[in-house]
């Protein structure tokens, strides 16, 4: 709600850590309602402020890092319109004037499992995972698009759906993996 406020006394244990707190991380950003980042931001602010001077800093001065993939979930508002749960994001708030965006460059977790033989098969995935989230495959469209699986992707033939993309994900981990129930 637009004028909550976390539920902090000052005199508290939890107020003085944040005091003394140098830097916040909060991830999942993309999926939170604005009202959690301003209500943070007004409590702060209040723990922050002495006696008799009001502290007027974005997040009482504190350094928030928000994490998040922008290009996933955006918050949940029940019973919301397509308008309602863009204007629930915090690119509505008036905290993301204060935001510095920096993009990350490459895909952590697709290199992590690379060898150098499916290098560039990994390049190119990449490449086409990052075009479809920033939604320039199957360009022009109204953020509603049919978005066609390449071939290589798919996995056709399988009775247990989770049990197929558990195999196809993880086979060089389980060939040495010996349970006999689990394949």
């Amino acid at each position: 709600m637009e004028s909550s406020i976390c539920n902090i006394e000052k005199i508290l244990d939890l107020a003085n850590l944040l005091k003394v707190t140098k830097l916040i991380t909060w991830d999942g950003a993309s999926l939170i309602n604005k009202f959690y980042f301003e209500a943070l931001d007004k409590s702060l602010k209040d723990i922050m402020s002495d006696d008799n001077v009001e502290c007027q800093q974005i997040f009482g001065g504190k350094v928030v890092i928000f994490g998040g993939d922008f290009r996933q979930i955006l918050p949940i508002v029940p019973r919301g319109t397509r308008s309602d749960v863009v204007h629930a994001t915090i690119n509505a708030s008036y905290i993301w004037d204060h935001c510095k965006v920096l993009n990350l460059t490459k895909n952590m977790r697709l290199q992590s499992g690379s060898n150098l033989g499916n290098s560039e098969e990994i390049m190119i995935f990449s490449y086409w995972i990052l075009q479809v989230g920033n939604g320039k495959v199957s360009e022009p469209n109204d953020g509603y698009v049919e978005i066609d699986i390449p071939e290589d992707l798919l996995i056709r033939d399988f009775v247990d759906p989770i049990q197929a993309i558990v195999i196809s994900t993880y086979l060089d981990l389980l060939q040495n993996y010996t349970s006999p129930n689990f394949l």
